[in-house]
């Protein structure tokens, strides 16, 4: 899912929580723009279930905690797997076998299958055996943005060391190869401003 990478080049972390349906615009649109530009990307879980367990309200409409389970999944495919097999377990997880893009997250266990992981991840998202790994990745990226945000967070790093990370862009559809382009390039205007801090629609 990256493009050819080179030492000192651009880097992106994606941190992703694995059943928003929005946030797979996103991944989508950052696989399209590491096709076409040198980019390495670092996919890295969070969880929606984390970020608002202390909330009175529930923004996701999730009162039987099935966020969890893929959630749980995930950071059990990246810290046994690495962040590349979590790249992979979540595109099979928002794709038919046939390659055609979903609309609704797949099956877990058959996601797993397609990449080649042990079916066996499949009982970390009914445990508790991942949730402090869950914890340390979801925080590693929603604590670097002071302000309320959801997912996707993205950080990007400058092939001279400098990082800036964000909530977003939150996309309603996967942009054509030559808008990703386009929005690529107005990211990195945008977060090139050391005063820039939010944009919403």
């Amino acid at each position: 899912m990256t493009g050819t990478t080179t030492e000192g080049g651009w880097s992106v972390d994606f941190w992703l929580d694995p059943a928003c349906p929005l946030t797979r615009h996103t991944a989508r649109w950052i696989a399209q723009v590491a096709d076409q530009v040198v980019l390495q990307v670092r996919w890295r879980v969070m969880s929606l279930s984390v970020l608002n367990e202390h909330r009175d309200d529930d923004p996701e409409g999730d009162p039987h905690g099935y966020l969890w389970i893929p959630a749980r999944v995930a950071a059990a495919v990246q810290t046994e797997h690495g962040h590349a097999a979590l790249g992979t377990f979540y595109t099979a997880l928002w794709t038919e076998p046939d390659g055609t893009a979903r609309e609704w997250i797949g099956d877990i266990g058959e996601a797993l299958h397609r990449s080649g992981l042990p079916a066996a991840l499949a009982e970390a998202g009914t445990a508790t055996d991942y949730d402090q790994a869950l914890r340390v990745s979801h925080h590693a990226g929603v604590d670097r943005i002071d302000a309320r945000i959801g997912t996707p967070v993205v950080a990007i790093t400058t092939p001279d060391g400098t990082q800036r990370a964000f909530f977003g862009p939150v996309l309603n559809a996967t942009p054509a190869r030559a808008d990703a382009i386009r929005l690529w390039e107005a990211t990195l205007l945008m977060v090139g401003v050391p005063a820039f801090r939010e944009l919403k629609a």
